[in-house]
């Protein structure tokens, strides 16, 4: 793993048929993220989150066992190439575990903000959509 990528494993109280669909579909990410998000459902198609935030392209799209895309913020530095966010979804007892790999980022400081970004906008508001 490169210096500018990082892994980070979290686990949920849901089938990965459904946390994956949590992660790509329209209304369910306005749902636990309070803004807006689409994914293509399929390689090529385009991603947009955060409302408009990030931007990127699908690079691999299997329903509840792998998303790949590619990450690029609209606040990132002119000269940043995109980044790719790699989700593989495993069952995990009656649940289900992520993990996921961020890699190519422009700067040390983009990847200690998106490693605690993923926890504190993705993750945690996922955990608390499934236990509601």
């Amino acid at each position: 793993m490169k210096p500018s990528s990082f892994k980070l494993t979290v686990s949920f109280a849901a089938k990965p048929k459904d946390v994956f669909a949590a992660l790509t579909e329209a209304k369910q990410i306005a749902q636990w993220s309070g803004q807006k998000g689409k994914v293509s459902p399929k390689a090529g198609g385009r991603i947009e989150m955060f409302d408009g935030w990030v931007k990127g392209k699908v690079l691999e799209f299997k329903p509840g066992k792998s998303l790949v895309y590619t990450w690029l913020p609209g606040d990132w530095p002119a000269y940043a190439e995109e980044s790719v966010v790699k989700c593989t979804f495993a069952p995990s007892g009656k649940g289900t575990k992520i993990v996921l790999e961020h890699s190519n980022f422009p700067n040390a400081t983009e990847k200690k903000n998106h490693r605690s970004g993923w926890k504190e906008f993705v993750f945690d508001p996922l955990k608390r959509y499934f236990s509601s």
